[in-house]
């Protein structure tokens, strides 16, 4: 049985880097000069110069949460694609309302090759509990599945019973869909007294793969992993059988940020991830997903060499409100950049006898009152709100993303 898709997942490292920086000028190039909302999102941006990751981050951030406001005001993809809706094959409405375009093409949102790390191979008859209503899961996954050449069922979701009986009268060898409802299919399997023997692997995305989970289905005979993907950008991220971190598309560059800025963080440091793509279609630059992840060190055991990261931990967006005052991450960053001697800062954000209360922890060499006093003002100018200003050593604030935390209560 062949180990790899293809040789893109062995390849060098430093290999991979210059391929995929040679291609991102291309890209940028492809969103400014035929993607309207580009032309303008990137006016004064040269694609010739976008050869490196320290040129990319100089590029304006598009969030998810733009893409309401934009494809209001040009419907419908906000100018973003660079061929009209009639010119494409599928289009998508996901909650939001987001429109969502699929372009022609095999594989077009590319999650063959999570489909082929999960021993998904050609013959196979795949059971696709992902929706194909309105939404693109459903299609994703079937298009992967078509891509290596094998038969799916169109489940969708819902119906537990009659997914089971589809598994067994088909002799469906794997499953797609969310983990929760696999559960639910095996449980319904075992509730019926319905045997589904053939069934021995899944890939599961759209929820928590929980190790209890995971280990109750291995129980049950199917070895399953996960990938993580948007309905924005396809394919980001995925498991192999070594289950060690989620392993970067070949399709892609990913950029950890700080939340709520453009700014990079050091690999292993959780932040934002963000994403350009190289689809011609639909090619999104420096798209930022909201959801928090790292850099892991070194390469997956199985062989591939293409970075990794650990997994979903948690939503960026920590936007929240002191004193009736609207707090962003943003705000938190300048405030960093204003005092150099900060490393890294969290608001903490309370209550105090029955009233808002906000601390701003600094890790700061060698720190002093001095240095506090002069911070605390930065915040008072910054967010309107005073806050108290705790002064800790460096690597003291837990690595977690967190540049707000809000540990209000309201039992």
């Amino acid at each position: 049985m062949t180990e790899y898709y293809d040789e893109l997942e062995t390849r060098d490292p430093g290999v991979r880097e210059a391929a995929s920086m040679a291609a991102l000028s291309e890209a940028v190039a492809n969103a400014k000069d035929n993607a309207p909302g580009y032309a303008k999102i990137l006016a004064e941006v040269d694609p010739r110069d976008v050869t490196s990751r320290e040129a990319l981050a100089n590029l304006p951030v598009t969030r998810k949460s733009d893409l309401i406001e934009l494809q209001a005001a040009e419907p419908p993809f906000g100018g973003l694609t660079t061929k009209p809706a009639r010119e494409l094959a599928r289009l998508f409405v996901s909650p939001g309302p987001i429109a969502d375009p699929e372009g022609h093409g095999t594989d077009w949102w590319r999650f063959a090759r999570a489909l082929f790390a999960a021993r998904f191979r050609k013959g196979d008859i795949v059971q696709n509990c992902f929706s194909y209503h309105f939404t693109p899961a459903g299609a994703m996954f079937e298009s992967a599945a078509h891509a290596l050449g094998c038969a799916v069922c169109a489940g969708g979701v819902g119906q537990t019973e009659m997914q089971v009986q589809a598994i067994a009268h088909f002799g469906a060898d794997g499953y797609a869909g969310t983990p929760d409802f696999l559960k639910m299919i095996l449980d319904k399997a075992r509730e019926t007294g319905t045997p589904i023997p053939t069934l021995k692997k899944a890939l599961v995305s759209g929820g928590a793969l929980l190790p209890p989970l995971r280990e109750e289905v291995r129980q049950q005979g199917v070895n399953v992993l996960q990938c993580y993907g948007s309905a924005d950008l396809g394919l980001i991220a995925y498991e192999s059988e070594a289950v060690e971190g989620m392993i970067l598309d070949e399709g892609i560059v990913v950029e950890i940020l700080r939340p709520g800025t453009g700014d990079p963080v050091p690999d292993g440091e959780v932040g934002e991830v963000v994403v350009t793509t190289l689809n011609r279609d639909y090619p999104l630059v420096r798209f930022a997903t909201g959801d928090l992840s790292a850099i892991m060190p070194g390469a997956s055991p199985c062989g591939r060499t293409a970075p990794r990261i650990k997994g979903w931990l948690g939503r960026a967006d920590q936007t929240t409100k002191i004193r009736g005052m609207f707090v962003h991450p943003a705000q938190i960053d300048r405030i960093v950049k204003r005092h150099p001697e900060i490393r890294r800062a969290r608001l903490v954000v309370g209550t105090d006898g029955g009233k808002d209360s906000a601390t701003l922890i600094c890790e700061v060499e060698n720190g002093n009152e001095t240095i506090a006093e002069r911070i605390a003002n930065s915040v008072q100018a910054e967010i309107k709100v005073r806050a108290d200003v705790r002064i800790v050593a460096i690597d003291k604030i837990l690595n977690d993303g967190k540049v707000i935390e809000d540990t209000r209560t309201y039992d």
